[in-house]
């Protein structure tokens, strides 16, 4: 008798292999970055490949079956209130939970030297963040993966299809041919997943190992305590009270695209399992590959966590007590700086910057805080991908909720 495991357990089982395996050639780095890295990162390559056909074409996809434009407008207005409302509390969250424990937080020697040359980061106001919603050229987003001029191009050319009608359908007909081609694709990559996570991850077991951890256990403690929270009170309440769905058949149904959010840490590279996994909960495919699509690109709640833990802790490290006002600009700072992070490892980083010199915590310390993020990255994205998925699903409550009746004479 063939036993055939699920996704979700060859994900699993590759990350428990993976740790074993950088455990067991710690002696062995170069091995490893020669020989398995490189597969890793042909298989995150695959899913870069795929994801901007993959958000253009079922964007597109989900517009053509929506009849009723209408529709379309609130669906993306109340997304957005949502992954704002959690962004907020995410900060809060960040901010309250690190102050409360600043007791705790031991006196760390960050060894940080000023280099003689203060690091500036050019400023970004709203204005220009606007702006760069826009593309310029239609060929540019495509291949510089920039998500949010995607969806804005793909919406375009969905509204433009429906509103042309019959002299769009062989347009129409095109997009629906080639998303489901796209869809094929999808799932010969996620075929090779297991190997792909084990490649992925065995690496950083072996160049960071087991100590990586070290005098930075409380912030990773710190963190990952945050995170959970943020599941526990936030996104739960909001599924089961909002989406009418069980919060542990939620957290369950979900399993595979957080097993590889973690392993990957790339929320737009778990997109596809995402997808997934909210059909699974009824979501249609219409709402959810809107939905996901722009939670990948402005919903970072597991950023904006840790950019207020991560700001308190380094202060205290350094013997800054914050005033009132240097946690309000690291709030507003953190809230925008996550909206604006890539979806990709690592992307929080380049904003990091930003967020501590609002609040005169040296700059230098994003250097520290770059040693453990790949770590702490995986939980983020976790994060980040719980998020998109609790929308989509309150958000189809929302499309699947009739319409009361106008009673005005």
């Amino acid at each position: 008798m063939k036993i055939r495991l699920s996704l979700t357990t060859q994900i699993a089982a590759a990350l428990v292999l993976a740790i074993i395996a950088g455990v067991l050639l710690q002696g062995h780095p170069g091995f490893v970055n020669e020989f398995i890295k490189p597969f890793g990162t042909i298989f995150l390559n695959l899913l870069k490949f795929i994801v901007v056909p993959l958000v253009l074409f079922s964007i597109m996809a989900g517009i053509l079956s929506m009849n009723d434009m209408s529709k379309l407008g609130k669906l993306g207005l109340r997304a957005v209130l949502y992954f704002a409302f959690t962004t907020v509390i995410a900060v809060t969250l960040g901010l309250v939970v690190s102050t409360l424990v600043k007791g705790w937080i031991p006196t760390i020697n960050l060894h940080i030297e000023k280099t003689g040359e203060d690091v500036t980061m050019p400023e970004v106001t709203f204005m220009d963040q606007l702006i760069n919603m826009f593309p310029d050229n239609i060929l540019t987003p495509l291949s510089s993966m920039a998500m949010i001029q995607v969806i804005i191009t793909a919406i375009m050319f969905g509204v433009a299809m429906v509103h042309v009608g019959e002299k769009g359908e062989p347009a129409r007909k095109l997009v629906l041919s080639l998303n489901e081609v796209v869809g094929k694709v999808l799932s010969y990559i996620m075929a090779m997943a297991p190997v792909g996570v084990f490649c992925m991850l065995t690496p950083v077991v072996v160049n960071n190992g087991p100590s990586v951890l070290g005098s930075y256990a409380v912030l990773v403690a710190l963190a990952y305590s945050c995170f959970l929270l943020h599941v526990l009170c936030v996104y739960s309440p909001l599924v089961y009270f909002l989406g009418g769905l069980s919060p542990l058949r939620f957290l369950k149904e979900m399993q595979p695209a957080l097993l590889f959010a973690f392993s990957s840490d790339s929320s737009v590279a778990t997109l596809p399992y995402s997808m997934e996994c909210t059909e699974k909960m009824g979501v249609d495919k219409s709402v959810g590959s809107f939905v996901l699509s722009l939670g990948a690109t402005i919903n970072m709640d597991g950023v904006a966590i840790y950019l207020g833990a991560t700001s308190v802790f380094m202060a205290t490290c350094c013997g800054i007590d914050l005033t009132i006002n240097q946690y309000l600009a690291i709030a507003f700072a953190a809230t925008v700086a996550s909206v604006g992070t890539p979806g990709i490892p690592g992307g929080s980083l380049a904003l990091m910057a930003m967020v501590f010199s609002s609040a005169n915590i040296p700059v230098e310390c994003v250097a520290v805080a770059a040693g453990i993020d790949r770590i702490i990255d995986m939980g983020r994205t976790v994060m980040s991908v719980t998020g998109d998925a609790s929308c989509a699903v309150v958000m189809q409550k929302r499309v699947n909720k009739p319409e009361q009746p106008n009673t005005d004479k």
